[in-house]
């Protein structure tokens, strides 16, 4: 049974209240980064950086985010830790948009940052402003409230303030709530190209009447394009597209030579760009049909041109007029969209092929790890009688959809089970990972771009090495989300910090203490952070002396750089802390070296590992090839042996996989025989031999 608004209201606010304890957090700092990581992991932003500042002259912000591509974000909240839900008014409404547009205006106006304490977040932000001011195309504002909306307000037209145009979004409990009972999808854009161009978008149906969904061919206006991309932006390209064109940043450059040299040329030079959308709405045209609406528009291949083509002509002033775009359209079912939309971006991108372009939630990685979270049980903590599991979220909204249908008392032994401080997403893997195995600056580049990251790593690896993300990897990627999420409660605790840059200070005291580790040949002992699923003394001491170390370091940005957490994103950044590091070894106490491994031994211990995933391996596949019956082996053999896409040796493990019981196939065999599963599924064949879920 669905939850009513006031039963979601009572449980976010305890999860809130649970989270500002567990994180030494304030409750409006703890709500912030709460409803901002739902936005960032929807796509709405690219990040968060909390910046609570509220001064007599009716100004407040809350937190902010630039992108790359001239737009900032500004949050503003409508929070007062009320204990039952109420109503948000017009006129509150207006308020609180009218406070963070009169900081941004006293920011963009009259060089706002001048009357702020030099170190204070709430001066980077004004500073970077009235830096930016130029280059700042678009202003989000967003308002965060924990009321429920008032039906008296349908919409909110956009505006301008102090020359730059202006959208307001408002985020109350009713939409989070929707957005949380998505089972995963995100707040679907509504596109009506009448009422946004004033006219329709030519097409041509390219499906049958007995197909299962439809799909058009269109020729799209490169204006349009670049319009839709400049309201929307990364919204409006599919998850994994938008992460690894942001991965790269930069405009294609044969794309904006045709663009400014060619322009008649550009149908002809250009491949277009594949899409999908739940639904589309077609009228009669003059010359044939257009389509008028589209709704939930993702664009799965052709994301550098859409952004090329933006990006042109905002920077070089390029005229659009004579361009267009053709555009492939299929109209894909939400219910089979994470299924169908990753493979359609995966073989629509084979000519611009990456190791992690398939790198989605159903990729097998994921799958792994899912199964681990779901297998492991992790050692009761200190003082608890029930061991527990930590829950991966590899598709968003599995944590919820997991308790939908229990009963409560169900309900309450799964929570006791997987509690909600122990459920972590993909974002929250790559943020435990990257801070470890690679450059600091990717955590404080955003959730996105420190997954593109992530992904682009371990997608690499994978193909080289599949064996050894094992239930050692696991438990050492837990391990390091447990000493995270600790450091992180630990810096908010210490008497030295004023309430700002906790993200950056937190990633760079992490890697600071592990790349003193890495000098020496040693590693922390992650086992022993496993085993008692908390911080050691020793480590926690040490974490906090690298905290100190870092804050007293970035506050310090060179000259030239006003905003703090700006500095904490680039290179030069960790460059100069790498210099300080003997310093920082130096301080650290004999306690922390002694209980620290060789480098021998981990990997000794990851070796072991790899061992005992290759037997799993082969177990799990003799466990699925036995489940498959001998007709349908016999069904494969044909169908694949009439497209002349076996191999001798697959040939003749199917012989044996059709005779089973009679005949068992090898560990070895059933390892080929999970090879020919995989080509069947791509060859279309995806109700034979495989599970619903591996199709």
């Amino acid at each position: 049974m669905e939850q009513s608004a006031q039963e979601f209201f009572h449980d976010f606010r305890q999860e809130l209240l649970a989270g500002a304890e567990a994180n030494s957090s304030f409750q409006l700092s703890e709500f912030m980064e709460a409803v901002a990581s739902e936005l960032t992991e929807t796509g709405f932003v690219e990040g968060f950086e909390f910046c609570h500042y509220r001064a007599a002259q009716g100004m407040r912000v809350d937190g902010y985010w630039f992108n790359d591509e001239g737009a900032l974000d500004l949050f503003v909240a409508d929070f007062d830790c009320r204990n039952e839900l109420g109503s948000l008014a017009p006129s509150e409404v207006n308020a609180g948009f009218g406070r963070v547009e009169k900081f941004f205006d006293a920011c963009i106006s009259k060089s706002f940052y001048q009357k702020l304490e030099v170190t204070s977040p709430e001066y980077g932000l004004a500073r970077q402003i009235a830096d930016r001011k130029s280059f700042i195309r678009q202003v989000n504002l967003h308002l965060l409230s924990e009321r429920m909306l008032s039906d008296r307000i349908q919409s909110l037209e956009d505006g301008v303030v102090a020359g730059v145009p202006v959208t307001y979004n408002i985020w109350d409990i009713s939409r989070l709530q929707r957005q949380r009972s998505a089972k995963g999808h995100k707040e679907p854009l509504d596109i009506n190209f009448p009422e946004m161009f004033g006219v329709g978008i030519p097409c041509l149906p390219a499906h049958l009447g007995s197909q299962s969904y439809q799909s058009y061919l269109t020729v799209i206006p490169a204006d349009v394009l670049a319009g839709l991309y400049g309201k929307y932006g990364a919204r409006l390209l599919e998850q994994n597209v938008r992460s690894f064109l942001q991965a790269r940043g930069k405009v294609n450059q044969g794309i904006r030579t045709t663009i400014l040299s060619e322009p008649q040329m550009f149908f002809a030079y250009n491949n277009g760009i594949t899409a999908t959308a739940q639904e589309v709405e077609i009228s009669p045209g003059d010359s044939g049909l257009l389509i008028t609406r589209i709704r939930d528009l993702q664009i799965v291949n052709g994301g550098q041109t859409t952004a090329s083509l933006f990006h042109t002509k905002r920077k070089d002033k390029a005229s659009l007029t004579n361009i267009f775009v053709q555009m492939k359209l299929s109209v894909i079912d939400s219910a089979e969209s994470e299924l169908v939309v990753p493979r359609i971006s995966e073989y629509a991108n084979t000519q611009n092929r990456v190791n992690a372009a398939d790198f989605f939630s159903n990729h097998p990685f994921h799958i792994r790890m899912e199964t681990f979270s779901r297998r492991l049980w992790a050692p009761a903590q200190q003082g608890a009688q029930r061991e527990s599991r930590w829950f991966y979220e590899r598709a968003r909204g599995q944590y919820a959809d997991a308790q939908a249908k229990l009963s409560p008392p169900e309900q309450r032994r799964f929570k006791a089970e997987n509690p909600k401080p122990q459920m972590f997403t993909k974002t929250d893997l790559a943020k435990f990972e990257n801070v470890w195995d690679d450059h600091p600056k990717w955590v404080n580049l955003g959730a996105q771009k420190n997954f593109a990251r992530y992904a682009g790593r371990i997608g690499k690896e994978w193909t080289k090495s599949p064996d050894a993300f094992n239930e050692f990897y696991f438990r050492r990627a837990i391990s390091r989300g447990i000493i995270f999420r600790a450091t992180e409660k630990l810096v908010s605790d210490q008497s030295w910090y004023n309430g700002g840059y906790r993200a950056n200070i937190v990633a760079y005291a992490i890697a600071s203490l592990n790349e003193v580790c890495r000098r020496l040949s040693r590693s922390v002992d992650f086992s022993k952070v496993w085993s008692i699923q908390a911080l050691p003394p020793t480590i926690r001491d040490a974490l906090a002396i690298a905290a100190k170390h870092v804050n007293d370091d970035i506050v310090h940005p060179p000259a030239g750089i006003s905003n703090i957490s700006e500095w904490c994103k680039k290179d030069q950044c960790w460059t100069r802390l790498q210099g300080t590091l003997d310093k920082l070894e130096a301080a650290l106490p004999d306690s922390f070296f002694d209980e620290l491994l060789s480098l021998e031994e981990q990997v000794e211990k990851r070796k072991d590992a790899k061992v005992t995933q290759k037997i799993d391996n082969g177990i799990e596949a003799q466990k699925r090839i036995f489940e498959i019956p001998p007709h349908q082996w016999k069904a494969i053999t044909q169908e694949l042996g009439r497209k002349r896409v076996l191999t001798p040796k697959e040939t003749g493990v199917l012989q044996i996989a059709a005779q089973m019981p009679a005949k068992i196939p090898t560990e070895k065999q059933c390892l080929v025989l999970i090879g020919v599963l995989e080509k069947a599924n791509s060859e279309g064949l995806i109700s034979i031999g495989a599970d619903e879920e591996d199709a």
